[in-house]
């Protein structure tokens, strides 16, 4: 049984932070508020649990779009293929945020994650906790959103307590960092010269 942890949205407890980085590297899968939706994830160096993720998921290596939460746009340019001006501008107009920006992933990106494209969806959120998260692991943080895909109705679980009594016996840690949002991420990719929305979500894009 995984356990709820209690995370304060605006000053997260550093010994609480530390506990879900410890449960990360040792192989936890956590799920965890972010400014939009809550999300499963995981070490992104930790194959095999990225590995469960995508059978919880039920999604395809081959053309499942990963998101790496990363802290700055300097992590994230850590493994992008290359950015060009317009791409930067735009990131650096709406991040912190809920977007998610698809781009070709580098070498640094570890295999498991390159679809057939090659590409990763990438996002620097505003939410505290998973920033003091990803701060102290050191590293980005897998992200993919946790939703209720059950009699062809998709919605996005909002409460903690809830998300805890339905995936408490399957996860290692549930943070219950505040009622999260009902509406997911903007998606951009940035594949192309020019970037293209390909969701709507919880913001527009400035």
């Amino acid at each position: 049984m995984g356990k709820l942890l209690k995370i304060h949205p605006e000053n997260p407890q550093g010994r609480k932070i530390s506990q879900v980085c410890e449960s990360l590297e040792n192989g936890g899968i956590v799920i965890y508020p972010t400014d939009s939706v809550y999300a499963i994830g995981c070490d992104i160096e930790r194959q095999d649990v990225v590995e469960k993720i995508y059978q919880f998921k039920k999604l395809d290596p081959a053309i499942a779009n990963m998101t790496f939460l990363c802290k700055d746009i300097s992590q994230v340019s850590e493994y992008a293929f290359q950015i060009n001006n317009e791409v930067f501008r735009m990131m650096k107009r709406n991040t912190p945020g809920p977007f998610t920006f698809i781009i070709q992933a580098n070498n640094q990106v570890p295999r498991i994650f390159k679809n057939r494209r090659k590409t990763i969806g990438v996002r620097i959120p505003s939410n505290k906790i998973v920033l003091d998260i990803i701060e102290t692991l050191g590293r980005p943080l897998l992200s993919t959103s946790l939703k209720n895909n059950s009699d062809d109705i998709m919605e996005y679980y909002t409460d903690p307590s809830y998300i805890f009594e339905k995936y408490g016996n399957q996860f290692d840690i549930v943070i219950d960092g505040g009622i999260g949002k009902t509406e997911p991420s903007t998606i951009i990719d940035c594949t192309q010269d020019i970037p293209e929305i390909i969701r709507e979500g919880h913001e527009e894009l400035r």
